[in-house]
C-alpha cells in the first residue's frame, strides 16, 4: 500500500508541474505576444535620444516603434463594433450652422460629433476640446476624443473658424469611412471639405486633419500646427482614405511628427510643410504621397521607437496592420525640399518608388542623398527605385548589403554622388559595410559626375559619365575613362 501511495503522489506531482507549465506556456504564447502588439505600442514613458545623445521621454510616436501586428481588417483595431461614439454636440441629420461654439472637456468625447448620410455645413465655428488622458488606437483609428468628428457617410463642409486641442488623441477634424480597415478600400463615402480654418492641437497623438478606414478629406488654404508626439498635421492610420490638400502651411513641432504621414493616398500642392523635430513625411506600407509645387523643410533631430536613422523622407513599412504590405510612393514635382539633418531619402523594410521631377533639394552637410538598407523594423526586403527627371542630384546613394536599389535618371538630369556599401545609422552602429545591388540607367541627356571610387551592378542607357579622377566599377570591371557599353565620357 505505502508502495502504490508513493507512485500517486509522485503521479499527482508531475501532473501538477505539467500545469503549470503549461500555464507559463499559455502566459508567454498568448498573453505576452497580445501585450506587445496592442498594450505596449500605446503606453507612454518610451525614452528617446536627440542627435546631440540627450535622452528624454515621451510618447510612443506615430512612425515610430509599431509591433508586429494582424494583417490590415484583422486584429486589433480591425473591427469598431465595440467603439462607441458620444459628442458634447451632436449632428445626426442635414444641418447648417454658422459662428457656433463647440466644447468639450470630457475624455473620449468629441466636441462635435457628425453622424449622418447627410450634407452638414459648418460655417466659421469655434472649436474647443480639452480632456483625455491617453492617446489608443481608438482616437488614432476612430476618432474618438477628436474636436470633430465627422463618420457615417456625411459629406461635411466646413469653411473658416478655429479649432484648438488640448488633450491626448485629440485629433482637430477626423473623417472616418469604416472601410473595415482595407488599405484604401471604399467606404461609406464620409467626406470632410475643410478651408481657410486655423488648427491647433498641443497634446501627443493629436494631428491636424485625420483620415482613416477609407475617408476623404479635401483640404484648401488651412494653418495648422501641432506640438505632440506623433501629431503630422496632415495624418492618416489604419484604413487609409484620399486625402487632397491645396495651399496652407502645414507645422509640426513634436517627436514623431512629420509634416505629412501617410497610409493613405495624400496629395498636396502649393503649401509650405514644415517639420521642427521629425521627419518631413513619413510613408507607411502601400501609402503614397505626391507634392506638387510644395515647400518642404524638416530639421530631424531626434530618434523615436525603432528609427535609428535621421532622415526628412521616411519610406517603410512597420509590419503592424496599419498599412498593406506592397509598393509604397513618393512623388514630388517641382517646389523646394530641404533637409536639415540626416539623411534625405531613407527606405527600410519595404518596396519604394521615388518620383522627383525639377524639385529644388539641399541635403544636410553630413547626410546622404538616399540611404536603403536595413533599420528598426523587419519581415520584409529593402528595395528602392529612384526615378529622375529634369533632376539635379547632389550627395551619396548607399545601399546595403541586402538592399537594392534601381537609379534612373532621364531627361537632362544630373547626378553629382558616389555610391557605397558603407553605412553608418544615427546612433553610430555600423549597418552595412558592402555595397548591395544598384542598377542605373543614364537615359539620353542625363550625366552622372562621380565624386569618389565606386561600384554598381549594371550600368546601361545612352547618357554620359563624368569620371572627375576616380573608379567606377561596373559588376567585376573597372573603369576611369572610356565609354562603357553606351555611356559615354564626358569631361
Amino acid at each position: 500500500m505505502k508502495k502504490k501511495n508513493s507512485v500517486k503522489i509522485i503521479q499527482n506531482v508531475v501532473a501538477v508541474l505539467v500545469l503549470a507549465a503549461l500555464g507559463v506556456a499559455l502566459a508567454f504564447g498568448v498573453i505576452l505576444p497580445y501585450y506587445n502588439k496592442h498594450i505596449a505600442k500605446n503606453q507612454s514613458g518610451e525614452t528617446t535620444e536627440d542627435a546631440s545623445g540627450t535622452s528624454g521621454t515621451t510618447g510612443n510616436p506615430q512612425g515610430g516603434d509599431k509591433p508586429e501586428g494582424e494583417p490590415p481588417g484583422g486584429g486589433f483595431g480591425g473591427d469598431s463594433s465595440d467603439v462607441s461614439w458620444s459628442g458634447a454636440t451632436e449632428i445626426t441629420s442635414a444641418e447648417q450652422t454658422e459662428g457656433e461654439t463647440y466644447t468639450s472637456t470630457n475624455a473620449d468625447q468629441n466636441a462635435l460629433l457628425i453622424q449622418t448620410s447627410d450634407e452638414v455645413t459648418i460655417q466659421n465655428p469655434t472649436v474647443k476640446k480639452t480632456g483625455g488622458e491617453s492617446a489608443s488606437d481608438s482616437y488614432s483609428f476612430y476618432g474618438i476624443n477628436s474636436g470633430i468628428m465627422v463618420k457615417g457617410g456625411s459629406t461635411t463642409n466646413i469653411t473658416g473658424g478655429t479649432i484648438t486641442t488640448d488633450a491626448e488623441g485629440a485629433n482637430a477634424v477626423f473623417s472616418y469611412g469604416a472601410n473595415r480597415g482595407q488599405t484604401n478600400a471604399t467606404g461609406d463615402g464620409t467626406t470632410v471639405n475643410i478651408s481657410d480654418t486655423t488648427i491647433k492641437t498641443t497634446g501627443n497623438g493629436s494631428g491636424g486633419i485625420m483620415t482613416t478606414y477609407g475617408g476623404t478629406t479635401n483640404a484648401t488654404n488651412l494653418t495648422i500646427e501641432t506640438d505632440g508626439g506623433s501629431s503630422a498635421p496632415i495624418r492618416t492610420d489604419r484604413g487609409g482614405g484620399w486625402v487632397n490638400v491645396k495651399g496652407g502651411t502645414y507645422t509640426s513641432n513634436g517627436q514623431g511628427s512629420p509634416a505629412i504621414y501617410s497610409t493613405a493616398e495624400v496629395k498636396v500642392s502649393d503649401a509650405t510643410l514644415v517639420s521642427n523635430a521629425s521627419e518631413g513625411v513619413c510613408i507607411e506600407g502601400t501609402g503614397s504621397i505626391e507634392l506638387t509645387n510644395c515647400d518642404l523643410t524638416a530639421n530631424n533631430h531626434t530618434l523615436n521607437g525603432n528609427a535609428t536613422f535621421y532622415d526628412t523622407i521616411m519610406i517603410y513599412q512597420s509590419q503592424s496592420g496599419d498599412a498593406s504590405d506592397g509598393t509604397s510612393s513618393y512623388t514630388m514635382t517641382g517646389g523646394s525640399l530641404t533637409s536639415k539633418n540626416g539623411d534625405t531619402f531613407h527606405v527600410t523594410n519595404t518596396n519604394a518608388q521615388i518620383n522627383l521631377t525639377g524639385v529644388k533639394i539641399t541635403n544636410s552637410s553630413e547626410g546622404a542623398l538616399l540611404s536603403v538598407c536595413d533599420d528598426g523594423w523587419s519581415g520584409a526586403s529593402n528595395v528602392a527605385t529612384l526615378n529622375a527627371s529634369d533632376q539635379v542630384l547632389t550627395g551619396d546613394i548607399l545601399v546595403g548589403s541586402n538592399s537594392t536599389l534601381t537609379l534612373n535618371l532621364k531627361g537632362k538630369s544630373t547626378w553629382t554622388g558616389k555610391t557605397s556599401g558603407k553605412i553608418t545609422n544615427g546612433k553610430g552602429t555600423s549597418v552595412s559595410t558592402e555595397i548591395g545591388t544598384v542598377d542605373v540607367t543614364l537615359e539620353s541627356g542625363s550625366v552622372w559626375v562621380l565624386t569618389g571610387d565606386c561600384t554598381v551592378s549594371s550600368l546601361s542607357g545612352a547618357g554620359t559619365i563624368n569620371y572627375n579622377g576616380h573608379t567606377l566599377t561596373v559588376g567585376d570591371k573597372t573603369y576611369s575613362s572610356g565609354s562603357i557599353g553606351d555611356v559615354k565620357e564626358t569631361k
